[in-house]
């Protein structure tokens, strides 16, 4: 065992701090020396490993975790040359009077290729400053580099085609594809994008007639929550002339063009018609029909299921449903407002898309009833984004890699900390708005205790609302509001549980989505969904469940979420494919 030099100190400016604690850091890695890597976190510390320790995403928190894991892995991924990123600086972070640390990127090699990751230290009662957080991430799987930069592709003189033909060629894929990618919203193109720059032969399948459908066919009105800043494609970013908060059909034609300028090979109209999985060759036998009735059968193997975590509609088995005269829908089946001028609406559901849906209503003259069925967590969108997203997505924010990084970095039970502290910030904020909610009687988790926004997202996958303009209408009493679960329907309208009637000439479900594992279960079959985690929500270790990580059925990935999530993780679902490809991979695999 090799001894750790004096440790680092107060009396050190934050740049030197830093580097010699990372100096300290890299000598403890190359000799394999536990007890020394240990030493230098604080005994609360965390380490976050995106698929650099083992071949899945996992957070340990504490010295006996770190300590369990780095005797088993640490060897095995021959973690080494750990240093700061040539040309960032580490900065101070002063989050509030007392609480501060000092954060800075890092680089590293391992045996399965390049890495990149972020540390925070913060000073002890000792004065002296050790890890509080260490975000590790196999950036790059090497022998499956990104064709990027110097690595892009040079003209092809030999094969005696053209580009056009080229393409046409390889979207015709008379060759097996090595992963199928069902679905051809942000996750799927954002995996397909990844996986092609990485050399693997991928083809993407789209029920729809063209990319972006999936957009385009939601209702009207919609517009993105999320800003710009956190919503650009991987190695396509919206020009600077982008609005704030894009509309639906223009990001479904982004889409449609990204899949054009990466080279995308993707079916359109494609019908999954059925597949097995054999255990015996690891392979997948996938049939599908095209536009015209023609059927092929694939072999791929690794099929990623990409048709998004809002797809299963979550519809409830309402008493008297097939008596009632007016029309019923889901949500998502709800294409605009035009034509109920004058007619009186039910919108069962007070989350996002309900409040879109029911402001929309009114909007086009109808007149509107929400239902709210359980407590939720509201933020305006005027002042909850910008405080959501400071400092990382923002007009002059950092380069979105090192937004993401950075954002990768926070182990997820911390971020809920964190969270909880944002929306009372937030809450302060929206208060005057958020009084008027409460004494109109609407039901609100402040989410001081459940992390916010992101953890009623990550935990529940809903139960949240970023407001874009119904909730005042609702103060107003422009927007009827009414508490409680349906308990059946009769034909003039909806009855709540306590006997109340809601007349209504159009009752619009917004009543969520099933787990993306169902959906699974109805493409795939049981077989495939019951080996399967359900996915979302958090395991023992503060870790997603399933998605973008192995989801406990070979060769069989999930991933979805918005397109923040679907481009930070879409890499690294990305390399851990490949690396299995490989016979690496899941399953912990030598490297």
């Amino acid at each position: 065992m090799t001894d750790i030099a004096e440790p680092v100190r107060t009396s050190s400016q934050p740049e030197q701090l830093f580097r010699d604690w990372v100096d300290e850091f890299a000598r403890a890695l190359d000799s394999r020396d536990v007890d020394a890597v240990v030493r230098l976190f604080v005994d609360d510390g965390w380490w976050r490993d995106v698929v650099v320790l083992g071949w899945d995403l996992r957070t340990f928190h504490g010295a006996a975790a770190l300590r369990g894991v780095l005797e088993e892995r640490l060897a095995l991924a021959g973690l080494t040359r750990f240093r700061l990123r040539e040309g960032a600086e580490p900065t101070l972070v002063e989050a509030s009077a007392d609480t501060r640390w000092i954060q800075g990127f890092v680089e590293f090699d391992t045996g399965a290729g390049r890495g990149k990751g972020v540390v925070r230290l913060v000073p002890g009662i000792d004065g002296v400053w050790r890890a509080w957080t260490v975000m590790t991430a196999l950036y790059e799987l090497r022998g499956h580099e990104l064709a990027l930069a110097d690595r892009r592709p040079v003209q092809d003189r030999e094969s005696g085609l053209t580009w056009a033909q080229r393409r046409q060629a390889a979207a015709a894929f008379e060759d097996e594809p090595a992963v199928v990618v069902v679905g051809a919203g942000q996750s799927g193109l954002g995996i397909a994008a990844h996986l092609g720059l990485m050399g693997v032969r991928t083809l993407v399948l789209e029920k729809n007639p063209r990319v972006g459908d999936n957009w385009r066919n939601r209702y009207e009105s919609l517009v993105l929550h999320d800003p710009v800043w956190a919503d650009h494609f991987p190695f396509l970013p919206f020009p600077e002339s982008w609005p704030v908060y894009t509309p639906k059909d223009k990001l479904a034609d982004w889409m449609e063009g990204y899949a054009q300028t990466m080279e995308l090979d993707v079916w359109t109209g494609a019908e999954l018609l059925d597949s097995t999985y054999d255990d015996d060759t690891g392979r997948w036998t996938v049939r599908v029909r095209r536009p015209g009735g023609t059927e092929r059968e694939l072999h791929p193997a690794h099929v990623v299921l990409a048709t998004g975590t809002l797809t299963e509609p979550n519809v409830p088995e309402l008493p008297g449903a097939e008596r009632y005269r007016g029309t019923l829908r889901h949500s998502s089946r709800h294409p605009g407002s035009d034509g109920w001028a004058g007619r009186k609406v039910v919108v069962v559901g007070a989350c996002n898309s309900g409040q879109d849906i029911a402001k929309d209503l009114y909007e086009h003259d109808a007149e509107v009833t929400i239902v709210q069925r359980s407590p939720i967590y509201l933020m305006s969108q005027e002042r909850g984004i910008p405080t959501l997203f400071a400092g990382l997505y923002e007009e002059g924010g950092p380069p979105t890699e090192d937004a993401d990084l950075i954002n990768l970095s926070l182990p997820i039970p911390l971020a809920l900390q964190f969270g909880g502290e944002t929306a009372r910030a937030i809450g302060d904020l929206d208060r005057e708005l958020l009084d008027g909610l409460t004494a109109r009687g609407f039901q609100l988790d402040d989410g001081v205790s459940t992390g916010g926004l992101m953890g009623r997202a990550l935990r529940r996958g809903g139960g949240l609302v970023i407001d874009v303009g119904c909730s005042q209408l609702i103060v107003d009493g422009k927007i009827g509001l009414a508490s409680g679960g349906v308990r059946e329907l009769v034909e003039t309208g909806v009855v709540l549980d306590d006997g109340t009637l809601l007349e209504a000439d159009l009752v619009v479900l917004a009543t969520g989505f099933a787990n993306m594992r169902e959906t699974a279960r109805r493409l795939f079959g049981d077989a495939v969904a019951d080996r399967c985690s359900p996915v979302w929500g958090l395991d023992d270790e503060g870790e997603l469940n399933a998605i973008w990580r192995p989801s406990g059925h070979p060769g069989f990935w999930f991933t979805g979420g918005n397109l923040l999530l679907a481009r930070i993780y879409s890499r690294y679902l990305a390399v851990q494919i490949a690396a299995a490809l490989e016979g690496r991979g899941a399953g912990g695999g030598a490297r």
